[in-house]
């Protein structure tokens, strides 16, 4: 990876922010989609407290696509979790497309994602008595939109998977579970997409084959894309790039 690591955040000179009134962080702008803050995440173990992240500071721009990489137990997909609003910070605060997703309750967050946030995970999880059809009309159909079969269909063609549309996930292989997966998570036009180790369940050439798909998706939708990912190859092609190391998030200014 590369030598040049700058600490995430919004202030160049990182001494005059041990003192909380020399550096104050600008509000998040208009082409901000998401705005981390101070963000610290800890666990109680009995008598222990366990941080998994402390004092994390970035933005992310809409339409970006990101890339968080680190060693297995690091704190990556809490990380992920916590942007998406599945789980709620110890300390600190995160904007999701305007809305502060810190303060809101799990129903408030769960509305959130159904409406601006999608999901590809590593596990795939499709649902098995579902058709590959069936698994991205689901969504839509929870979400009241209409002709949800045209739009699943639609989606289903473009990721490459026309002629198995009627398979269950077990009649599908890995590769084509993964495309499935990434079609159900684009059907609602989400603000943002975050992948939790998409090729990690796939072979090289499989796994190349779903980082193409990725990113074109992203490029044609405009969705910013934030992914974990121990694939150099897939974060290489990332506009940026966060590794995670004791808690704390850095940005690679270079070239991994």
């Amino acid at each position: 990876m590369s030598e040049s690591l700058s600490q995430s955040g919004a202030c160049n000179q990182p001494s005059a922010c041990n003192q909380p009134s020399a550096c104050k962080q600008p509000s998040a702008s208009r082409d901000t989609l998401l705005k981390v803050s101070e963000l610290t995440h800890q666990v109680n173990l009995g008598s222990d407290t366990l941080t998994i992240l402390q004092g994390v500071n970035f933005e992310i721009k809409r339409g970006e696509s990101v890339a968080i990489v680190g060693r297995s137990g690091s704190g990556k997909t809490t990380l992920l979790g916590l942007m998406a609003g599945l789980d709620s910070p110890s300390q600190g605060r995160i904007e999701l497309d305007g809305e502060a997703i810190s303060e809101l309750d799990e129903d408030q967050r769960a509305r959130l994602r159904a409406h601006r946030v999608g999901f590809v995970f590593q596990s795939f999880q499709l649902l098995p008595a579902l058709s590959a059809l069936e698994n991205v009309m689901l969504p839509l159909e929870l979400a009241g939109h209409q002709a949800p079969a045209e739009q699943a269909r639609d989606l289903l063609h473009r990721v490459g998977l026309g002629e198995r549309l009627l398979h269950t996930p077990r009649q599908l292989s890995g590769g084509e579970q993964q495309r499935v997966a990434i079609a159900r998570a684009f059907a609602s036009n989400p603000s943002v997409l975050f992948a939790d180790e998409p090729t990690g369940n796939l072979d090289t050439h499989t796994g190349r084959t779903i980082s193409e798909l990725l990113m074109a998706l992203n490029q044609e939708q405009g969705t910013t894309l934030i992914l974990v990912t121990h694939d150099d190859q897939l974060a290489s092609r990332c506009q940026r790039r966060f590794a995670i190391e004791a808690g704390r998030v850095q940005e690679f200014e270079g070239a991994l």
